[in-house]
């Protein structure tokens, strides 16, 4: 029973002194060995290593892509003298883990804060050379490019790389959107306004036009009427004329009777003229249906 107790309290002292010699790098890791406070090694690569217990401590550093975003938007000018509300994302990894640690002791909250720091001052670099409409447009591809690219250099001084770097917002302050919203506006009036004035000269335009059109066609129309009305009366006269040379005293007894058919049209029509008048001379001729 003795020996049982002995035979377990070593392999439990074994396993102690194991697993602090022996220790275990993630593939999504980097590990740094110390010896008193000294780097002994760093390891990039996955897997099992050792170390001396006691004398010696390791530790781990993410190897992943990590974020960075600035805690407040920025307010940069530009090359117009124009204030913008800036809020950037920043996107970088370790890739020397011993640089690492030499320059920022292996803390994240300092690395992140040195890149900050080189981003802004760079960002800020860039959008001073540019218009508004660069920054919000054609260029803003550019501009994280190019901010990258520099920022970069000083990130490896720190044993870091910048993965990119993106505009995740680029807005006026205040005080400028509701001036640019109000220019938007007038502009949108003058442009409705243009659009309404040239809308109203087309319509006088096609209005007269049509005006004229239709004056034309009722000149022609009217000269047209005319010019039948002419022939019309020309032949009903050549008929009366003809008629009337057949035989006159006929056409002279119809055309009394036409003017008895239109003067008397009612039974209570009243007509005050002198019995002897030439208008009844055919009355006073065929009376009592004999001449």
């Amino acid at each position: 029973m003795k020996f049982l107790s002995t035979f377990l309290a070593v392999l439990v002292a074994l396993f102690l002194v194991f697993s602090q010699v022996i220790y275990t790098v993630d593939q999504r890791q980097y590990a740094i060995k110390f010896q008193f406070g000294e780097i002994v090694s760093a390891q990039t690569e996955p897997g099992i290593a050792f170390k001396w217990p006691l004398i010696q401590n390791v530790r781990f550093y993410d190897k992943r892509n990590m974020t960075l975003s600035n805690t407040n938007a920025d307010s940069i000018m530009t090359a117009e003298k124009k204030p913008l509300l800036i809020d950037f994302v920043v996107l970088w990894r370790i890739t020397d883990v011993s640089q690492y640690y030499r320059s920022v002791a292996g803390d994240e909250e300092k690395a992140k804060l040195r890149l900050e720091q080189t981003v802004r001052a760079l960002l800020t670099q860039e959008i001073n050379l540019r218009s508004i409409h660069d920054v919000i447009s054609s260029e803003r591809d550019k501009i994280t490019s190019a901010t990258r690219q520099k920022a970069s250099a000083d990130a490896r001084q720190i044993g870091v790389e910048i993965v990119d770097v993106r505009l995740r917002r680029v807005d006026f302050p205040v005080e400028v959107t509701n001036s640019v919203y109000d220019r938007m506006q007038a502009e949108r009036r003058r442009v409705a306004n243009e659009l309404r004035s040239t809308g109203g000269a087309e319509k006088e335009r096609i209005q007269a036009e049509a005006d004229r059109e239709r004056q034309v066609i009722v000149a022609d129309a009217y000269k047209e009427a005319q010019t039948i009305k002419g022939k019309g009366d020309a032949e009903a006269t050549a008929i009366y004329a003809k008629a009337y040379g057949a035989d006159a005293e006929f056409y002279s007894f119809y055309r009394s009777l036409e003017a008895y058919k239109g003067t008397f049209q009612g039974k209570n029509d009243v007509l005050v003229l002198d019995p002897s008048s030439d208008f009844f001379r055919y009355f006073k001729r065929y009376k009592n249906g004999k001449p």
